[in-house]
Protein backbone atom coordinates (compact mmCIF):
# COMPACT_ATOMS: atom_id res chain seq x y z
CA UNK A 1 0.00 0.00 0.00
CA UNK A 2 2.58 2.29 0.24
CA UNK A 3 4.51 1.69 -2.66
CA UNK A 4 1.15 2.29 -4.21
CA UNK A 5 0.42 5.59 -2.59
CA UNK A 6 4.69 6.55 -3.30
CA UNK A 7 4.62 5.82 -6.95
CA UNK A 8 1.20 7.32 -7.43
CA UNK A 9 2.57 10.88 -6.09
CA UNK A 10 4.82 10.55 -9.56
CA UNK A 11 2.56 8.51 -12.36
CA UNK A 12 -0.75 8.42 -12.61
CA UNK A 13 -1.83 5.53 -11.06
CA UNK A 14 -2.36 3.01 -13.68
CA UNK A 15 0.07 4.62 -16.49
CA UNK A 16 3.02 2.06 -17.95
CA UNK A 17 5.78 3.90 -16.39
CA UNK A 18 3.99 3.85 -12.98
CA UNK A 19 2.92 0.57 -13.15
CA UNK A 20 6.21 -0.47 -13.64
CA UNK A 21 8.23 1.14 -11.07
CA UNK A 22 5.37 0.05 -8.68
CA UNK A 23 6.18 -3.87 -9.68
CA UNK A 24 10.36 -2.99 -9.49
CA UNK A 25 9.66 -1.83 -5.89
CA UNK A 26 7.39 -3.87 -4.32
CA UNK A 27 10.35 -6.79 -5.65
CA UNK A 28 12.52 -4.89 -3.81
CA UNK A 29 10.44 -5.54 -0.42
CA UNK A 30 10.68 -8.97 -1.06
CA UNK A 31 14.32 -8.81 -1.72
CA UNK A 32 14.24 -7.07 1.73
CA UNK A 33 11.77 -9.31 3.75
CA UNK A 34 14.09 -12.38 2.94
CA UNK A 35 17.40 -10.51 4.01
CA UNK A 36 15.28 -9.80 7.07
CA UNK A 37 14.27 -13.69 7.33
CA UNK A 38 18.13 -14.79 6.64
CA UNK A 39 20.48 -12.45 7.54
CA UNK A 40 18.43 -10.41 10.44
CA UNK A 41 16.49 -13.11 12.07
CA UNK A 42 18.73 -16.17 10.99
CA UNK A 43 15.78 -18.60 10.40
CA UNK A 44 15.31 -20.29 7.25
CA UNK A 45 12.92 -19.37 4.77
CA UNK A 46 10.81 -22.70 5.95
CA UNK A 47 10.16 -20.72 8.78
CA UNK A 48 7.44 -18.74 6.51
CA UNK A 49 6.38 -21.94 5.39
CA UNK A 50 8.28 -22.09 1.56
CA UNK A 51 9.53 -25.04 0.53
CA UNK A 52 8.10 -27.44 3.09
CA UNK A 53 5.69 -29.52 0.97
CA UNK A 54 7.23 -31.22 -2.44
CA UNK A 55 6.63 -29.27 -5.79
CA UNK A 56 3.78 -32.29 -6.79
CA UNK A 57 1.53 -31.46 -3.60
CA UNK A 58 2.02 -27.88 -4.06
CA UNK A 59 0.61 -28.25 -7.35
CA UNK A 60 -1.89 -29.89 -6.75
CA UNK A 61 -2.66 -27.90 -3.44
CA UNK A 62 -2.61 -24.93 -5.78
CA UNK A 63 -4.98 -26.67 -8.46
CA UNK A 64 -7.34 -27.38 -5.18
CA UNK A 65 -7.15 -23.79 -4.09
CA UNK A 66 -7.81 -22.15 -7.82
CA UNK A 67 -11.28 -24.26 -7.33
CA UNK A 68 -12.06 -23.27 -4.12
CA UNK A 69 -11.40 -20.02 -4.95
CA UNK A 70 -13.26 -19.75 -8.39
CA UNK A 71 -16.19 -20.92 -6.70
CA UNK A 72 -16.12 -18.32 -3.92
CA UNK A 73 -15.37 -15.91 -5.95
CA UNK A 74 -17.77 -16.37 -9.04
CA UNK A 75 -20.73 -16.50 -5.60
CA UNK A 76 -19.22 -13.01 -3.93
CA UNK A 77 -18.92 -11.59 -7.72
CA UNK A 78 -21.81 -12.53 -8.37
CA UNK A 79 -23.97 -10.99 -5.42
CA UNK A 80 -22.01 -7.92 -5.46
CA UNK A 81 -21.68 -7.47 -9.01
CA UNK A 82 -18.18 -7.23 -9.25
CA UNK A 83 -16.79 -6.79 -12.88
CA UNK A 84 -12.96 -6.33 -11.61
CA UNK A 85 -13.07 -2.45 -10.91
CA UNK A 86 -11.06 0.27 -12.34
CA UNK A 87 -7.77 -1.89 -12.02
CA UNK A 88 -9.25 -4.76 -14.42
CA UNK A 89 -10.26 -1.95 -16.89
CA UNK A 90 -6.64 -0.39 -16.71
CA UNK A 91 -4.96 -4.25 -17.22
CA UNK A 92 -7.08 -4.90 -19.96
CA UNK A 93 -5.10 -2.02 -21.90
CA UNK A 94 -1.59 -3.36 -21.08
CA UNK A 95 0.83 -5.39 -22.96
CA UNK A 96 0.05 -8.88 -22.07
CA UNK A 97 3.53 -9.93 -20.66
CA UNK A 98 3.26 -6.58 -17.99
CA UNK A 99 -0.37 -7.97 -16.98
CA UNK A 100 1.50 -11.87 -16.47
CA UNK A 101 4.00 -10.02 -14.09
CA UNK A 102 1.30 -7.76 -12.18
CA UNK A 103 -0.60 -10.88 -11.59
CA UNK A 104 2.77 -13.10 -10.71
CA UNK A 105 3.88 -10.56 -8.47
CA UNK A 106 0.17 -10.00 -6.59
CA UNK A 107 -0.07 -14.58 -6.39
CA UNK A 108 3.64 -14.73 -4.82
CA UNK A 109 4.34 -11.30 -2.65
CA UNK A 110 0.48 -11.20 -1.15
CA UNK A 111 0.57 -14.48 0.07
CA UNK A 112 4.26 -14.01 1.20
CA UNK A 113 3.74 -10.84 3.33
CA UNK A 114 -0.01 -11.46 4.21
CA UNK A 115 0.13 -15.51 4.80
CA UNK A 116 3.55 -16.84 5.41
CA UNK A 117 5.95 -14.22 7.04
CA UNK A 118 2.63 -12.19 8.91
CA UNK A 119 0.94 -15.36 10.08
CA UNK A 120 4.07 -16.90 11.38
CA UNK A 121 5.53 -14.22 13.11
CA UNK A 122 2.26 -12.54 14.72
CA UNK A 123 2.17 -16.25 16.00
CA UNK A 124 5.66 -15.79 17.34
CA UNK A 125 4.65 -12.79 19.32
CA UNK A 126 2.33 -14.89 21.21
CA UNK A 127 -0.83 -14.27 19.48
CA UNK A 128 -3.32 -17.60 18.59
CA UNK A 129 -3.79 -18.91 15.04
CA UNK A 130 -6.94 -17.27 14.61
CA UNK A 131 -5.58 -13.58 15.65
CA UNK A 132 -3.05 -13.86 13.71
CA UNK A 133 -4.63 -15.13 10.91
CA UNK A 134 -7.19 -12.58 10.91
CA UNK A 135 -5.42 -9.44 11.31
CA UNK A 136 -3.10 -9.85 8.18
CA UNK A 137 -6.63 -10.63 6.27
CA UNK A 138 -8.41 -7.99 7.44
CA UNK A 139 -4.96 -5.79 6.36
CA UNK A 140 -5.56 -7.94 2.74
CA UNK A 141 -9.31 -7.13 2.16
CA UNK A 142 -9.03 -3.55 3.27
CA UNK A 143 -6.14 -3.27 1.20
CA UNK A 144 -8.31 -3.98 -1.81
CA UNK A 145 -10.50 -0.88 -1.22
CA UNK A 146 -9.42 1.16 -4.22
CA UNK A 147 -11.87 -0.73 -6.21
CA UNK A 148 -14.42 -0.22 -3.72
CA UNK A 149 -16.67 -2.33 -1.17
CA UNK A 150 -17.01 -5.06 -3.57
CA UNK A 151 -13.78 -5.72 -4.39
CA UNK A 152 -12.73 -5.98 -0.50
CA UNK A 153 -15.80 -8.03 0.25
CA UNK A 154 -14.42 -10.21 -2.67
CA UNK A 155 -10.69 -9.89 -1.23
CA UNK A 156 -11.94 -10.80 1.92
CA UNK A 157 -13.94 -14.03 0.82
CA UNK A 158 -10.64 -15.10 -1.14
CA UNK A 159 -7.94 -14.51 1.19
CA UNK A 160 -10.29 -16.22 4.37
CA UNK A 161 -10.21 -19.48 1.60
CA UNK A 162 -6.16 -18.93 1.30
CA UNK A 163 -5.68 -18.14 4.90
CA UNK A 164 -7.27 -21.57 6.12
CA UNK A 165 -6.01 -23.69 3.21
CA UNK A 166 -2.31 -22.10 4.54
CA UNK A 167 -3.58 -22.65 8.49
CA UNK A 168 -4.32 -26.62 7.44
CA UNK A 169 -1.25 -27.45 4.98
CA UNK A 170 1.21 -24.48 5.53
CA UNK A 171 2.74 -24.92 2.05
CA UNK A 172 3.54 -21.21 1.07
CA UNK A 173 4.22 -22.42 -2.38
CA UNK A 174 0.68 -24.29 -3.16
CA UNK A 175 -1.02 -20.85 -1.83
CA UNK A 176 1.51 -18.95 -4.24
CA UNK A 177 0.31 -21.27 -7.09
CA UNK A 178 -3.20 -21.03 -6.22
CA UNK A 179 -3.42 -17.31 -5.57
CA UNK A 180 -1.58 -16.44 -9.20
CA UNK A 181 -3.63 -18.83 -11.19
CA UNK A 182 -6.75 -17.74 -9.89
CA UNK A 183 -5.82 -14.12 -10.53
CA UNK A 184 -4.69 -15.13 -13.78
CA UNK A 185 -7.79 -16.46 -15.27
CA UNK A 186 -10.02 -13.88 -13.71
CA UNK A 187 -7.78 -11.11 -15.32
CA UNK A 188 -7.68 -12.72 -18.62
CA UNK A 189 -12.06 -13.72 -18.76
CA UNK A 190 -12.41 -9.79 -18.09
CA UNK A 191 -9.85 -8.91 -21.04
CA UNK A 192 -12.26 -10.82 -23.23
Amino acid sequence: MIVRWAVSSFWPRFSLTGTLWNESLIWLYVIALLLIIRCGEGLSLRSINLGTAPLKKSLLWGGILVVLCGVVGGIVSSITHFKGGETAEALAKFPLWLVFFVVLRAGVVEELFYRGYAIDRLQRLGLNRWWAAAIPLLIFGFGHWPNGWANVVLALALGAVLTAVYLWRRDLVANMIGHFTIDLISVLLSRS
